[in-house]
């Protein structure tokens, strides 16, 4: 059985990662892309579907001992997880090294002291689960082999087969170490080199040393901070720049129900905001990565701007739905796929321009077709800001007119209009500000209740929406204006939970409904980070400190959060690690340092 959401431990390598839980058990990887079918698939069902144990021996109908402790070796995505068992104690060190070759899992089994039995369990199911490998033994490896794809299985401790399974027992004495090591190679290849785990060990920690070397914030939130960075980073698919909503599929946003989702894919939102992130704390090269891959991804066809695309800027996402897997904790269907790619979300195109802008004004090499591309996409909000969209939040309900989605079209002719200004592209200048001009008209008349002193989610509508939050964030309106104030107030009146965390929206009620989906969510972990935001914007900045160390509070052990917080059952849901809720713990952290509010 899977473990919590917030029991697991992301390992990676910059273009595919695993899912360790506290038990020793990776439960999920897909390799060798984030994005390519899963060879433990156990996260989603049950071991039947694949999974890969180590840790201390223990009766067979007895579950698996949780780790004692476990930590991130230093700041680094090197695992440590310890036991303490009544015949000493053990040490499991897991890491993927950054990629050169084939890609590798690697777990180092350390004995600390006594003499501590162990097993290892590796349990390989392709295709999500579906198909079970070929088993075999080449010139003295093992390998599981499913048509394209091939794994190598490598440790000097005896193996043996049963029930499908490959097993290791072994017994480690203080100062012993053994390594156990799973490569991929496409099955028609000669077989990978021989790993080197200790090597690769030191040589994944010096990346990862000098990696964080290059953050610029020292501030006191430095730890929260760095963690975030280093999870974003490993969301990055390095060959393109591409970033990674989530390394996960289908956890679900309400345990049981069907808001389940594929997030193995590069959001323009979501990669937009964490490049806004990167670039505050000196990583320019990601941003650099990140840029080269949006134009090769839009190319030159800015009309029709999807909304998210793979990874290597692939645009053909279909959604399907995996019937053989129960799904987390019986929360189905399981997708693969996302069947929102080609929605029309206008919001994008001011996200998008708001991070080419943040690159051009931070110092980032200026690119000629960066500014065509920002003129190009202009020229389309020209003919289509008024149109309804699906909104931020990709509802799969009828389309509207979401004021989130004005605002960030006036912010995207607003940084372009700047652009020009800055004399580094060539445009309509006094027609593209008239046309700011008409867009901020046209939300302050038709997205604004006067009567509740808030902006509202869509045009005519009542309801609220958690992304209004960002309208002082983007510059639409000054902090100190009263229709801001209004909707940061109205927002904590009727979007909170008890404990002060954020909804995204309501999904009951006389307007429920907005995103087509039955059942709920829970609190969405980046809104809650957006109000602490607007607090310190508008002065409140003890109760804007309150909010984000209780987000803190949040996390796991080990630093990560997913995409929200259910507030009944007191577990994080959704997609995991979620780069849209590390993001704004950056920039939250960044404000309220700059402002001093911080305690201790």
């Amino acid at each position: 059985m899977a473990g919590r959401i917030e029991d697991y431990a992301l390992i990676g390598d910059m273009q595919t990662a695993a899912l360790v839980c506290r038990d020793g058990t990776v439960d999920w990887l897909c390799l060798p892309r984030f994005d390519s079918h899963a060879i433990f698939a156990g996260l989603l069902g049950t071991e039947d579907h694949g999974f890969w144990r180590i840790g201390p021996s223990h009766a067979p109908d007895a579950e698996p001992p949780s780790a004692t402790r476990r930590t991130y070796r230093g700041d680094s995505l090197i695992l440590e997880s310890e036991w303490d068992t009544p015949r000493g104690s053990v040490r499991v060190t897991d890491f993927m090294p950054p990629r050169d070759g084939a890609p590798q899992v690697i777990r180092i089994v350390e004995g600390i002291s006594g003499r501590v039995p162990m097993r290892s369990t590796l349990r390989m199911r392709f295709s999500y689960g579906r198909i079970v490998p070929w088993v075999h033994k080449h010139d003295g490896r093992t390998v599981a082999v499913a048509g394209p794809d091939s794994v190598w299985f490598d440790t000097p401790a005896e193996t043996y087969g049963k029930a499908l399974t490959t097993y290791a027992d072994f017994t480690v004495a203080p100062g012993e170490r053994i390594a156990f090591t799973i490569s991929w190679e496409p099955s028609h290849k000669e077989p990978p080199a021989l790993p080197e785990p200790e090597l690769s060990l030191t040589a994944t920690e010096d990346f990862w040393r000098e990696w964080v070397e290059h953050c610029t914030y020292h501030g006191p939130y430095r730890e929260a901070v760095v963690r975030s960075l280093i999870t974003l980073k490993a969301l990055t698919y390095a060959p393109t720049g591409g970033i990674v909503a989530a390394p996960t599929t289908s956890l679900p946003e309400e345990i049981g129900g069907v808001r389940n989702w594929d997030y193995r894919y590069t959001w323009l939102r979501d990669a937009a905001i964490t490049l806004s992130s990167l670039l505050r704390t000196g990583y320019r090269e990601e941003a650099r990565a990140w840029r080269e891959w949006l134009l090769r991804a839009v190319a030159g066809d800015p009309e029709n701007l999807q909304i998210m695309y793979g990874i290597a800027g692939e645009r053909e996402l279909g959604e399907a739905e995996l019937d053989w897997l129960p799904g987390y904790e019986n929360s189905a269907p399981v997708r693969v796929g996302n069947g929102a790619a080609h929605q029309l979300q206008l919001d994008v195109y001011g996200e998008v321009t708001e991070a080419l802008h943040l690159g051009h004004m931070t110092g980032l090499a200026r690119s000629d077709y960066a500014s065509l591309l920002q003129l190009k996409l202009i020229h389309y909000l020209e003919n289509h800001w008024n149109e309804p969209d699906e909104g931020i939040w990709e509802v799969r309900g009828p389309r509207r007119h979401f004021v989130h989605s004005k605002v960030m079209a006036w912010v995207a002719v607003d940084r372009t209009i700047k652009l020009i200004e800055s004399g580094d592209a060539d445009g309509p200048l006094d027609r593209w500000r008239d046309l700011r001009d008409d867009i901020h008209r046209d939300v302050c008349e038709k997205g604004y209740d006067k009567e509740r002193n808030t902006f509202t989610q869509s045009y005519g509508s009542k309801e609220l929406d958690a992304s209004l939050l960002l309208i002082p964030q983007m510059g639409f309106l000054p902090p100190d204006d009263k229709r801001v104030i209004g909707t940061i107030e109205a927002i904590q009146r009727e979007l909170s939970t008890p404990d002060g965390f954020i909804l995204r929206y309501p999904t009951e009620g006389p307007d429920a409904g907005v995103d087509g989906l039955p059942g709920d969510e829970g609190a969405f972990l980046a809104c809650s980070f957006w109000m602490a935001d607007d607090l310190a914007m508008i002065g409140r900045v003890d109760e804007a400190r309150r909010l984000f160390e209780r987000l803190l509070a949040l996390r796991n052990d080990l630093g990560l959060l997913a995409e929200e917080w259910d507030p009944r059952l007191k577990r994080q849901v959704g997609n995991f690690p979620q780069a849209f809720s590390h993001v704004p713990l950056i920039d939250t952290a960044l404000r309220l340092t700059a402002s001093g509010a911080y305690g201790g």
